[in-house]
């Protein structure tokens, strides 16, 4: 029941999330005077609208985005007199078009509310605006969770031991296989609880430092650990094994392996602490979204039971089912549980607005960079002293934008089908 329930609530947070995004679409687009006549959640057929002004709000039976719908999205063509109107929706303008749904009439008297009238920086902010919501939402759950509650900082006390060394890819188990070699660290003495405070020859405060150095080294290595008020010395012998590179589950490298796992304590961050921790978090979101299609063969091998790695791509039914597996979780308490919650809807709204920055269409940054072009034509024009090129018609890149449509939803499909058949597992 408990799944049942974290799955529901994980996915009104995903809807919330994409509600938010179009808000931010919506609201930019209303302070610049740029009539929209949609602002929706989902997809589909309506089951639920309302009008205000000029703007229908409403919900729509397939709950998988959101959209908002401009007048005079693109320029008018040559032989027409008005522009033409889109939704905000990469793949929804698509269908439209496949569908050949005519544009909404666009009146005399709405005739300067379209949006390629503006101004290019208007454009730009107007379209940056969706993911940028996203972007403040990260942020605030974030910065809520670091500041009031903190993050789980590992030391160098030890608070485990593997008893023997497995292969990297091994499953979990806490028996040791008879022919299975005993690891450095349960081989050198080493015992829960001991704090490492010198590593071949060089003290260390903290882990990040000490994992590295440890990761560097192989051979016999001399440690002093303080057990008990006392310095202890110990030799290790360390061994060269592949383990997964560092943030990464699914890449591995040749390292220095010890066998012990530190002890993590909560410590709350300042101003400075949150924002060196929200860039590596956005840093580290970077890397993965352009890493995507580098996982296509990963994914493939998952849906024919392959290995699903932890930081495997997940869609909507991929989230909502961690967020489901994380609240009926007993091997953590329910305040860590809601954390843990909060945490993956904030690294889902940083992914949301890492994608949609990216500078091709039919994404919110391809739409700006479209913008951005145009600003820099007409000024140099004006530089140079040459007549007005006029507004650049993005709707001329539309088959590039449909082509990269269809990559995105076969790749959506592709992780819809690993999500079902094989889901992302945290415990």
């Amino acid at each position: 029941m408990l799944v049942v329930v974290g799955i529901l609530i994980f996915f009104l947070g995903l809807l919330f999330s994409i509600a938010w995004h179009e808000l931010g679409h919506l609201a930019a687009a209303k302070l610049f005077g740029i009539k929209v006549t949609q602002y929706m959640v989902g997809f589909g057929r309506t089951v639920w609208s309302r009008k205000k002004g000029d703007t229908e709000y409403g919900l729509k039976l397939i709950p998988f985005g959101g959209y908002i719908r401009m007048i005079g999205m693109f320029p008018p063509k040559k032989d027409e007199k008005y522009g033409s109107t889109r939704s905000s929706a990469p793949f929804r303008a698509m269908i439209e078009d496949a569908r050949q749904m005519s544009a909404e009439e666009i009146t005399p008297e709405d005739a300067h509310k379209q949006f390629y009238q503006r101004s290019p920086w208007k454009r730009v902010v107007v379209m940056m605006a969706g993911p940028f919501m996203n972007l403040i939402l990260a942020v605030g759950i974030f910065t809520a969770i670091l500041m009031g509650h903190g993050i789980a900082t590992p030391t160098t006390t030890v608070a485990n031991i593997s008893a023997c060394v497995l292969p990297a890819t091994a499953p979990n188990t806490e028996v040791c296989p008879a022919d299975a070699p005993k690891s450095p660290a349960a081989a050198a003495g080493f015992q829960v609880g001991d704090r490492i405070v010198e590593f071949n020859g060089k003290p260390y405060a903290s882990w990040d430092e000490l994992q590295l150095a440890i990761r560097a080294s192989s051979g016999s290595v001399p440690v002093v650990v303080e057990r008990g008020g006392h310095r202890i010395p110990l030799q290790a012998d360390l061994m060269q094994t592949d383990r997964p590179k560092l943030n990464s589950t699914s890449e591995y490298e040749k390292v220095g392996f010890l066998g012990l796992t530190p002890t993590s304590v909560l410590v709350k961050q300042d101003i400075g602490g949150v924002a060196s921790t929200i860039g590596g978090f956005v840093s580290l979101t970077a890397q993965k979204v352009v890493e995507l299609p580098q996982r296509v063969p990963d994914l493939v091998a998952a849906i024919f039971g392959g290995e699903r790695h932890q930081d495997s791509p997940v869609g909507i039914v991929g989230a909502s089912r961690l967020g489901g597996e994380v609240l009926a979780s007993e091997k953590v308490g329910v305040d860590d549980r809601i954390i843990m919650m909060f945490n993956l809807l904030a690294g889902v709204n940083l992914s949301l607005f890492v994608f949609n920055m990216l500078p091709i269409l039919p994404l919110d940054g391809g739409h700006a960079v479209g913008a951005i072009w145009e600003g820099i034509r007409r000024k140099f024009a004006k530089l140079v002293r040459r007549p007005d090129p006029g507004p650049f018609d993005t709707a001329r890149l539309m088959p590039l934008a449909y082509a990269v449509s269809l990559i995105f939803i076969a790749y959506s499909l592709l992780v819809l089908v690993a999500d079902v058949v094989n889901p992302v597992k945290l415990f």
